[in-house]
């Protein structure tokens, strides 16, 4: 029991401090991957309109001069040929700068930081209930198998397994702080829930909870990889230490998140694309999320499948990293506090 406890405050402390530190990255990155073909086409086309804007004003204001111009060259001021291949070319994804940059403009600084709250609980929660759920999930194998050592393939499993018990309670903030993210109108969190109970009834809540059937491996996926590497790097020190360095333990998060991340990358767009309502599978529900996915391969290709896993890299490896890197200074103190004796 106090193995649990000490797991889950940790856990729970290491996963408010990196979600917050982070969360600018959080709503770049879900941005980016509610992007489709037909907002990228809108903000392109919006783009395109200002700059014609302003040529017809400068053309209004220098019609004489720019008539005799005309008439003393045989190339246009403005070429025929380079509004063709705009409108002809396809719309490119922004980068993360320009993302920002926008954010900035509409929003000012705050507009980096709307639903962090919900965001910081929810991410409480999760690391909370995944590490109580992980760690009572192993005491009741070794339990049944009476042994202490578990392999790869059932610490993938029981990682799953403890995935899927926050999921009933993280869900639903999860979706809200995705509204949130990509609302367009600026509205107050309780404008957008009530929207999406409105529209969606409690369904809308749990948008996007199929694409857990493979998102529930990426944190298993993640500290299989982190608990097997520290517990080689440990093995190799014999009893002088049981945590890594902080250096140690970001280091080898980040390499844990990179691994998870890629693998499980498609469903992790796919996820916000149904939350944020920008696309649906096209062949409704029946289709689910591959069919969802097949039509942006169909429509974007495989650029369109992983739009967005830049910053979901930069976001997620370095709060992987911070989040165990806190965790792992944070547990000795609570282990102290739960089991009133120094650990060294």
């Amino acid at each position: 029991m106090e193995e649990v406890i000490i797991e889950a405050t940790s856990a729970s402390l290491a996963g408010i401090v990196s979600s917050s530190a982070l969360f600018p990255l959080e709503v770049i990155k879900t941005k980016m991957q509610a992007m489709t073909t037909k907002t990228l086409t809108e903000h392109s086309t919006k783009g395109e309109t200002s700059e014609e804007d302003g040529t017809n004003q400068n053309i209004s204001i220098q019609t004489t001069s720019q008539d005799e111009s005309e008439s003393q060259s045989s190339t246009p001021p403005f070429p025929s040929s380079n509004s063709s291949n705009s409108s002809n070319s396809s719309p490119t994804s922004p980068t993360m700068i320009t993302v920002g940059t926008e954010i900035y403009k509409a929003n000012g600084v705050m507009g980096f930081y709307k639903g962090m709250t919900y965001s910081a609980v929810q991410s409480a929660m999760e690391k909370g209930l995944y590490f109580v759920s992980y760690t009572a999930l192993k005491s009741i194998y070794r339990g049944i198998t009476l042994t202490q050592t578990i392999g790869t393939l059932p610490n993938l499993c029981l990682g799953c397994a403890a995935e899927w018990c926050h999921l009933p309670f993280t869900m639903p903030l999860d979706c809200l702080t995705t509204a949130l993210a990509t609302d367009t109108r600026n509205r107050a969190a309780y404008a957008v829930m009530s929207s999406l109970l409105s529209s969606k009834g409690c369904a809308g809540m749990y948008a996007g909870v199929e694409a857990f059937a493979v998102l529930c491996f990426k944190p298993a996926i993640q500290y299989t990889v982190y608990e097997k590497v520290k517990s080689f790097i440990l093995l190799g020190r014999g009893s002088k230490s049981k945590t890594l360095s902080a250096a140690e333990a970001f280091l080898l998060g980040m390499v844990a998140r990179t691994v998870a991340t890629i693998a499980v990358f498609p469903y992790t767009r796919a996820k916000v694309m149904l939350q944020s309502g920008s696309r649906a599978p096209p062949g409704g529900p029946a289709s689910g999320i591959p069919g969802l996915l097949r039509a942006v391969y169909e429509d974007e290709g495989m650029a369109g499948v992983f739009r967005g896993i830049g910053p979901e890299l930069t976001r997620g490896v370095l709060s992987a990293a911070l989040m165990l890197m806190v965790k792992e200074k944070i547990r000795g103190r609570v282990e102290t506090a739960v089991r009133g004796s120094h650990v060294v």
